[in-house]
């Protein structure tokens, strides 16, 4: 099959989160599964800055409102594959970013501190979308499955649907009629929503602005748009799916997901096995897999209790966190139970940033606990790896989780996940009881009321099975870290997803 995905981040040339990491890891899958794959990505500054580009000859001119705008295309490869990643070029719409200027791809610091949307964050996307359809022609590929992914893509399908597939060219128009598309939702409470009068800007017929359509309060919503208009609707859980079909989860758009539930599918998150892996991984002291789980990761726990400064001690269970330092990772939980999860015993090891109040929270933490608290605030790729080998138990009490990617790397490095159930850490992480250690399935630790007595309650339960049971443990590390939560699986039952689709056309 042809598979095209369309996407504002791919993991290697740009990315915020989770979206990048999927657009960056499913193509190079789907390639080893004999698919021919193509990724559509904006040309950022940072991207040119990193990435050895390839021009082609190729020149769009992209009606944006009552203006022609110019565009090119430049190209790339998904490093390790052979699958080109087509980079939609205009200088003044998508290089703007700089760091040192505090501007980033979506939005901009402000003078008070906060950071800001670009104001015409929807004339950049809609230009994207438009661009990734009249490159089709232009590269000749075209393919069977359009794959689009969140708000910044929302528009392909109800353009493809009501402008390309009925152009004047019956030939072309043919073409587009044949493409399928598939709209993955990695976030629905990022929505894409602006204001109304960008119907004209965007040239859709003002019919289409109803509830049923392409409004929502009152402004033009673009993930609405290819939730609506789009052939199959994903996610990236089967929990997620669920969720995101009622009030507390659907962020106002539960009802068009009902109404679509048969289309609704979720399919959990692979991560990258080369990447993430103890045996081999260069950022580890030492080396460690399932077959033989220590001295290595012994040795990775001795070595991150020095590199914060803790006391080195083999006995004490230490917790690690990676994550952005938010409302939705869990950390009112953590602020709210810090002094009674640490009553423990515990050592608690913390890399993220995000809302100062959290900042506040755990230097407080660390100031009532010094010997046991650990703090990074920022982000670094190769101290993440470090915190998963040398951690005995990783938290993720998450509010809300998509899919979620800690909890699967912390399996695979035999840190085993202590998580709420919700989105794909109830799709991913097997709470160990009695049953599912006599049947060989516990893999981590679960609770589900949100609340700091839940949390406290089931890292007691964690810390008895560490301090009384070591065998027992052990086997839940082993159960963890065999798991295959690898790319290759979640491309097969993307090619499923996709073959459905294809198939609807016959």
């Amino acid at each position: 099959m042809r598979i095209a995905l369309a996407s504002s981040e791919v993991v290697g040339f740009a990315k915020t989160g989770g979206l990048a990491d999927v657009v960056g890891s499913l193509p190079p899958a789907l390639e080893k599964l004999g698919h021919q794959a193509a990724v559509f990505l904006p040309l950022y500054n940072s991207v040119r800055q990193k990435v050895a580009l390839q021009a082609t000859p190729h020149r769009l001119r992209v009606l944006v409102g009552d203006e022609w705008v110019e565009g090119g295309i430049q190209q790339a490869k998904i490093p390790g594959s052979q699958v080109p990643v087509y980079l939609i070029e205009n200088p003044a719409l998508f290089e703007r970013d700089n760091a040192a200027f505090g501007r980033g791809i979506y939005q901009f610091a402000s003078s008070d501190g906060w950071k800001k949307d670009y104001p015409d964050n929807s004339a950049r996307y809609l230009f994207f979308c438009r661009a990734v359809l009249q490159a089709l022609p232009l590269l000749n590929f075209w393919p069977e499955v359009l794959h689009c992914n969140d708000w910044q893509t929302g528009l392909i399908p109800v353009l493809l649907k009501k402008q390309f597939a009925s152009a004047d060219n019956q030939e072309l128009a043919e073409k587009y009629r044949r493409i399928r598309t598939l709209m993955t939702i990695h976030n629905i409470a990022y929505q894409g929503n602006f204001w109304k009068e960008d119907m004209n800007m965007c040239r859709l017929d003002w019919r289409l602005f109803n509830p049923s359509g392409v409004e929502f309060n009152d402004c033009l919503s673009f993930l609405k748009a290819g939730m609506v208009f789009a052939d199959r609707l994903n996610t990236v859980s089967p929990t997620y799916a669920k969720e995101i079909q009622t009030p507390y989860f659907g962020c106002g758009l539960q009802g068009v997901l009902l109404e679509r539930s048969a289309d609704l599918s979720g399919i959990v998150n692979g991560i990258d096995y080369q990447s993430w892996n103890p045996a081999t991984d260069p950022e580890l002291p030492a080396h460690f897999d399932a077959l033989l789980i220590d001295p290595g990761k012994a040795a990775c726990k001795e070595a991150l209790q020095k590199e914060f400064h803790l006391p080195v001690d083999p006995r004490a269970p230490l917790a690690g966190m990676v994550a952005r330092l938010v409302e939705q990772k869990g950390l009112e939980l953590i602020a709210e139970a810090g002094g009674r999860l640490l009553a423990t015993g515990m050592q608690f090891v913390v890399l993220g940033e995000g809302d100062s109040r959290y900042h506040l929270a755990l230097e407080n933490l660390r100031r009532e606990f010094p010997s046991q608290v650990a703090l990074q605030f920022g982000f670094n790729e190769g101290l993440a790896h470090r915190i998963e080998a040398g951690a005995d138990l990783f938290l993720m009490p998450s509010l809300y989780e998509p899919s979620g990617l800690n909890q699967l790397y912390s399996m695979r490095y035999g840190a085993l996940p202590l998580v709420r159930g919700t989105g794909g850490l109830a799709d991913t992480v097997t709470d160990t009881k009695e049953k599912t250690l006599a049947n060989g399935t516990a893999t981590g630790f679960r609770f589900q009321a949100y609340s700091p007595e839940a949390l406290v309650e089931t890292l007691q339960r964690a810390l008895s099975l560490y301090r009384n049971h070591p065998a027992t443990w052990r086997q839940v590390q082993i159960n963890a870290m065999k798991q295959d939560w690898s790319w290759e699986r979640s491309a097969r039952e993307y090619q499923d997803l996709y073959l459905q689709m294809a198939n609807s056309l016959h």
